[in-house]
Parts: structure tokens; sequence; C-alpha cells
């Protein structure tokens, strides 16, 4: 995700997510708290119970943007089909 987001390289993503994954990782670059991510068909969600604090928003199907918050910084960015 980082090269992604720092370098626009395409390898370990879904090229077709690619626009998506710019606007949300965009936003939860600036984003200060989790309901800063909360956009319309974003679908934003805390993954329970074992997964407390880490929230998680749609890309496409079962694709995920997965983070965490750890103050005002974002942490544990991930980017995964977890269905």
């Amino acid at each position: 995700m980082q090269r992604f987001f720092e370098k626009g390289s395409k390898a370990g993503i879904n090229p077709q997510h690619a626009k998506k994954l710019t606007l949300q990782l965009t936003a939860l670059h600036v984003a200060a708290r989790p309901m800063d991510m909360s956009v319309p068909n974003w679908d934003l969600h805390e993954l329970q119970p074992d997964k407390s604090g880490v929230w998680a928003v749609t890309v496409n199907g079962n694709w995920r943007v997965t983070f965490k918050f750890d103050g005002k910084d974002v942490v544990l960015v991930d980017y995964l089909d977890y269905h």
C-alpha cells in the first residue's frame, strides 16, 4: 500500500481498484479520527470482536482497506480480501 500511495506502483493491488484506493488513502492521510472516513458507499465499520480498534472501508466486493488510529495518527493500514 505504501508504494502505491507514495509512488503509484500498482504491484500488489487490483488495478481496477486504483482510483478508489487513491481517494481512500488520500482521505485517510488527512483523517484525524475514524469517523473522518465515513463517506457514502465506503461502509466504514469497526472490526469486531477480536480486532477492536481496527476499522475498515469497502473498496469493492470483498476488498477492504483496514486501519487503526494511534491518537490522530493512522497505523496498520492494509488492503485485503477479508471474506
